[in-house]
């Protein structure tokens, strides 16, 4: 899936990280394959010449180098990578809108908390031959230039909360709960997916993201409670509630 420049407020910032990274990696790269072809050349054993190579037990600039340079650039690395990490995973804003999700096999559930309606999607069918993948995904909306924070759960087994154009994924662990916040900057439709594999259907856990005006979003709100759609999707549903162990190993239904 192709990058949008501006697609959240970080994902800039990743993209020039990879880069950078790449690049230096292949500096390196061409650096060590030269270094390497080079004493392959110079130092190859000639035609009836069978004496030994001077023997050196060491050589002390020569190992300070190639200890200290991948300390240098092991550490730039790691400073540039957490600092980075530490913008994406910071929750401290105020956000404009709470978003909670559940994972489950093998769809989701969507709670715009703050409406206080929800949305949903079907499991993925035991026969998958009249499966309109596109067609039947539940879709998630967000309001464009609007920081929303998301609040992630799993109701049966591990799962993985991933919008490739985000550029970022977060792990759905069941007893636990991760939060994060991103702050959409373009609007249009793209895919996200379970990125742990979860089950027979893992592959068929997709759902549609839809970056969309404000007033786009308030509609759909509107849409959600008028279909009935009030209220929360919580905990009830998880596998793990007493009410829910029936020794199955298929997803929660709603």
């Amino acid at each position: 899936m192709p990058t949008v420049p501006g697609m959240t407020e970080h994902t800039d910032d990743v993209v020039a990280l990879w880069t950078g990274s790449w690049i230096a990696a292949l500096i390196i790269g061409v650096l060590v394959w030269g270094l390497l072809i080079w004493c392959v050349i110079v130092y190859r054993k000639r035609k009836d010449d069978n004496r030994l190579p001077v023997q050196l037990r060491y050589h002390l600039p020569l190992e300070l180098l190639y200890t200290f340079v991948p300390i240098v650039m092991v550490g730039v690395l790691f400073y540039y990578t957490a600092t980075l990490q530490e913008e994406i995973t910071d929750t401290s804003a105020e956000a404009d809108v709470h978003i909670e999700v559940y994972g489950r096999q093998w769809s989701w559930d969507f709670n715009y908390t703050d409406a206080d309606v929800w949305d949903s999607g079907e499991p993925a069918p035991l026969d998958l031959s009249d499966m309109a993948v596109t067609e039947e995904l539940p879709t998630l909306y967000l309001p464009v230039d609007q920081t929303v924070e998301f609040t992630i759960r799993s109701r049966d087994v591990a799962h993985s909360f991933w919008v490739p154009a985000f550029l970022y994924k977060i792990d759905m662990l069941p007893g636990e709960v991760n939060t994060f916040q991103v702050t959409p900057g373009v609007e249009g439709e793209w895919l996200g997916k379970c990125a742990e594999l979860c089950g027979q259907y893992h592959g068929y856990m997709l759902f549609n993201v839809a970056v969309v005006s404000q007033a786009e979003f308030d509609a759909h709100m509107a849409e959600l409670e008028e279909a009935g759609q009030t209220g929360q999707l919580g905990p009830e549903y998880d596998r793990q509630n007493p009410a829910n162990l029936t020794g199955a190993d298929e997803g929660a239904d709603h």
